[in-house]
């Protein structure tokens, strides 16, 4: 094996593609003592200001994504992805990377395109439980798949697939604060139980609305509420709360380690990473799916862990009518929280970014004996 290893990382689009990809990388260097990591996005994705604030360069490719109503963007995809392969080529013949390893979004399709059709050891992770296209795609010319979920042979050759988990943040693997600090944090009461809603790093309006729709109800619960709203239905929370000392409202979390060791319950959105964090701080959780996300794939994601006992779900349509109850079911019967705090550990990969630093090392070493 070469004393120095080269790698190309490519993710985008969304922080579930590119955090994972990150937490991959950060694990390889942690793993070869010799590593030059380069990333490969696509131009005008957050990805392009992410990477960078990493610590890794990035270059980025000119592609998007097929719309799927017709539109005249549509007329510049062919020649979209006919120059991203060019300038794949390119990247890769410069680069000379030893593995590439893809974790979905845009520019990941060109670059381990090319790399499959150069004999390159390829590598990609699906975060959700149902594939997005890129990967789909990819799958058949790949020469491993990671996975977060078990069952993916409907979707992938079952002799390329490796359960590994979904790479999260180090900070909420390990949570370090004590519930006093975390209390203390978002000045909250010691002796209330808490629920943390969240919508993701945008805030989820329909969530927003259900809760203050319901806010009063929850309160009769003895609960005090940490309420992540995103920027742009933070005025719905706030009109609702009306400065009620129990209700935290805050656009943003940037301690979510603080967040999840206050909380006893959640309400999230059910996105691959939303949904590993929780896994791992094992808290059980009331997830409403974005009915609009790709191939409805929050709705699996979230049914993978219902069907498991370690999770409870509401559609957004039935959200407004139906929180009361389901959080009432859940803050009241404490038998169906140890439920599903204990079959949360079957989905539980902590080690999930090595796991995956390790398989690619494994095809690193085979590709030079």
């Amino acid at each position: 094996m070469p004393k120095k290893i080269n790698i190309l990382v490519s993710g985008g689009g969304t922080g579930g593609h590119i955090f994972p990809a990150i937490a991959i990388a950060n694990a390889l260097k942690e793993k070869l003592a010799e590593t030059n990591i380069h990333f490969v996005g696509a131009l005008g994705k957050m990805e392009m200001d992410k990477v960078p604030l990493a610590g890794y360069p990035i270059t980025g490719l000119w592609i998007s994504g097929l719309q799927r109503k017709l539109t005249t963007k549509n007329i510049l995809f062919p020649l979209k992805v006919i120059s991203s392969i060019y300038k794949a080529y390119r990247i890769i013949n410069k680069f000379k990377p030893d593995i590439v390893i893809g974790t979905g979004g845009y520019a990941s399709g060109p670059l381990l395109y090319v790399a499959s059709k150069k004999d390159i050891p390829t590598l990609v992770h699906e975060q959700n439980a149902f594939p997005g296209i890129t990967n789909k795609l990819l799958g058949k010319r790949v020469n491993k798949v990671c996975v977060s979920y078990h069952n993916m042979e409907r979707y992938f050759p079952r002799e390329k697939i490796i359960i590994t988990g979904n790479p999260i943040r180090k900070e909420i693997l390990k949570l370090s604060p004590t519930k006093k600090e975390a209390f203390d944090f978002f000045n909250l009461d010691h002796s209330k139980q808490t629920l943390l809603i969240i919508g993701g790093s945008q805030g989820a309006k329909q969530i927003n609305i259900a809760v203050a729709e319901n806010l009063k109800h929850l309160l009769r619960l003895n609960l005090q509420i940490i309420w992540q709203t995103g920027s742009n239905s933070k005025d719905i929370a706030e009109n609702a709360a009306n400065r009620n000392k129990q209700i935290v409202v805050t656009d943003f979390i940037h301690k979510m380690d603080m967040a999840y060791v206050a909380a006893d319950f959640i309400i999230s959105r059910a996105g691959a990473i939303s949904i590993a964090e929780i896994i791992a701080v094992r808290k059980p959780a009331i997830f409403i799916p974005l009915p609009s996300a790709a191939e409805d794939h929050q709705t699996k994601n979230a049914i993978t862990l219902v069907d498991g006992e370690a999770a409870l779900m509401i559609k957004e349509e039935n959200a407004i009518s139906s929180l009361p109850d389901v959080i009432k079911s859940l803050v009241e019967n404490t038998e169906l929280q140890k439920t599903i705090i204990k079959n949360l550990d079957v989905f539980s990969y902590p080690d999930a970014a090595y796991n995956i630093a390790k398989e690619a090392n494994k095809m690193i070493e085979i590709y030079y004996e």
